[in-house]
């Protein structure tokens, strides 16, 4: 038995945004049913096409050392359960995902027992905090706020922001001269239009409340480009709703003072040993190619 669609579809729109909900609704509907993915008999989505770009964060020239472990057993994780493809219930209720897998795959690693414990999203922090868990495995962006308070791992986890233009015409790859005069479609008072403002201001700026009528736009010959998150954009881009209209168009833009950080794994500040030791894990399961594995199983489109 799979996870129910309905039931996804309810739980993203409590939590999301709505310029989020399809782009997530649309990786869970692959995870849970299959589309756009094989499964293995246990439900699990297998591995897509190598086509996909697989991020790297890690540097082979700055390994960190493996910290003594002696004494530590077992870490105990923290996570949520409605936050697909990151962290969310299978078919049996268990917690899965990219970060839930992750953090059991670095305890594989570091040749210690993991725990998975579920709680809801917002009393994570206050969770880690009170010593209910070790580490937090979820979606929580790595901001200064969160590091005057924690201890946070080097990202596993980034989405970047990219250009979407119609599919056929000439137009230019987005640089500040190109778009002079050109139109672009952003979502209003985000970070990509921010963003937008400071590094192309020559372009016609035409903002959206959500992002899926500034992709109606785009489909519609009504503006020349979108600028928007990656995922979402990479799932409308494969779905019914974009119709083959469009296409990436440039490279993926990462800038942290934008876009954020991304995310990590999730310690408290006394406890730095654990920290190192969950960054050597990330690093050895990148080398590994487990990494890899688990990215292409829960991210099948292609949005770097």
């Amino acid at each position: 038995m799979k996870p129910s669609p309905s039931r996804i579809v309810r739980i993203v729109r409590a939590l999301w945004p709505r310029s989020a909900i399809a782009a997530v609704i649309a990786v869970s509907l692959v995870l849970a049913a299959g589309a756009g993915a094989s499964f293995a008999q246990d439900g699990r989505p297998r591995a897509a096409s190598d086509e996909v770009a697989v991020p790297n964060f890690w540097n082979r020239q700055n390994v960190p050392n493996k910290p003594d472990l002696t004494g530590l057993r077992v870490i105990r994780f923290l996570t949520d359960d409605l936050y697909p493809p990151l962290h969310f219930a299978d078919a049996e209720g268990l917690p899965t995902g990219f970060s839930v897998d992750l953090a059991r795959a670095v305890c594989d690693v570091l040749q210690v027992a993991c725990t998975i414990q579920v709680r809801r999203f917002d009393t994570l922090l206050d969770s880690l905090a009170e010593s209910r868990g070790d580490a937090i495995a979820a979606a929580i962006p790595i901001r200064e706020e969160l590091r005057q308070r924690f201890s946070v791992t080097s990202p596993y986890y980034r989405t970047p922001a990219r250009f979407v233009a119609r599919s056929g015409g000439d137009l230019p790859e987005p640089t500040a001269e190109t778009i002079v005069g050109r139109t672009v479609g952003v979502v209003q008072q985000s970070a990509h239009r921010a963003y937008l403002k400071a590094a192309f201001p020559g372009a016609k700026v035409e903002t959206f409340i959500n992002l899926g009528l500034a992709q109606d736009a785009l489909r519609d010959g009504k503006v020349d480009y979108v600028f928007a998150d990656g995922l979402s954009m990479a799932l409308w881009l494969n779905g019914s709703d974009a119709a083959g209209c469009c296409r990436f168009i440039g490279g993926p833009y990462t800038e942290s003072r934008y876009f954020g950080e991304g995310v990590g794994f999730i310690t408290r500040r006394d406890d730095p040993i654990l920290r190192q030791a969950l960054d050597y894990g990330l690093q050895k399961v990148w080398e590994d190619g487990t990494y890899a594995e688990l990215y292409l199983r829960y991210f099948p489109v292609s949005f770097y």
